[in-house]
């Protein structure tokens, strides 16, 4: 548990450290997070026998910063439908083809590199406030509900939640991630209220979008963490690699990440 706590608590000060830099630095940073989550997520596929095309979504990962830059964040659609044209005509024309390697070939597409480009481009945004506010949203608001979970649900204890794909995780620790969440993200909203000016708060959420923010992010958060275990169980492994000691993986600390970025990613193309 030291290790663990330790580990996290240096992440959160290179995160820190990150949303003060420039906004290309957090996109950059994000990139290379993602290339190793997606990494972890082909190599865990491989691992259960799956044979993986893996190179279309290098491609569209050291693709997208530019292509992003020049023509805006609607290329990430057609980037995504490239990288899953590719796959296919090279599975279509194996000896043996096999859907399976397919269907598995586009998971990390779209559960990895897709969620990791809403990321990239939340990086970009205009006013370095909002960016700071929204990314912050991103992190605190899984990683929050993911903290209170464990300590709720080792302490409560009780009836499982997903006991094929999850054994250890409660209906108590999802119950104590949710409210975990849900203040993660209104304390967010207290902070920007008392720190930002009146022209930021225009475009930043009304308290009510926070508080909604908050609930389906800790939601989301949960089933990307479930999903994660999924993928893990399904692959035969603990953890997706040993990167962060006492944490795992990168995609270990992503999973909930991710999809909390999608979120945040949609609310600020349509609402704000």
């Amino acid at each position: 548990m030291k290790q663990r706590v330790i580990t996290g608590a240096l992440l959160c000060l290179l995160l820190i450290t990150l949303l003060c830099l420039p906004g290309w630095c957090m996109a950059l940073a994000a990139l290379i997070c993602v290339g190793f989550a997606t990494w972890e997520e082909y190599h865990a596929l491989t691992l259960a026998g799956h044979r993986v095309v893996s190179w279309p979504a290098w491609v569209i990962l050291v693709g997208s910063v530019p292509l992003t830059h020049l023509f805006g964040t609607r290329m990430i659609i057609p980037l995504m439908a490239i990288a899953l044209l590719l796959m296919s005509v090279q599975i279509i024309f194996r000896e043996q083809p096999e859907l399976t390697d397919l269907s598995m070939s586009s998971l990390p597409i779209l559960t990895v590199a897709l969620p990791g480009l809403s990321l990239v481009a939340l990086s970009l945004t205009e006013q370095k406030a909002v960016e700071v506010v929204l990314m912050t949203l991103v992190f605190a608001v899984p990683l929050t509900g993911d903290t209170m979970a464990l300590f709720v649900g080792s302490a409560v204890g009780g009836k499982k939640l997903c006991p094929p794909v999850s054994p250890h995780k409660t209906v108590a620790g999802a119950i104590g991630g949710l409210a975990g969440s849900i203040a993660a993200a209104m304390i967010i909203c207290a902070i920007a209220a008392s720190v930002c000016n009146a022209a930021t708060l225009a475009r930043l959420p009304a308290w009510w979008e926070y508080l909604l923010l908050g609930a389906f992010g800790g939601l989301i958060g949960q089933v990307g963490d479930l999903f994660a275990s999924l993928v893990k169980r399904h692959s035969g492994i603990k953890d997706f690699s040993n990167l962060f000691p006492g944490h795992g993986g990168m995609l270990d600390r992503l999973d909930s990440v991710l999809f909390m970025a999608v979120l945040v990613y949609c609310y600020r193309t349509f609402m704000i």
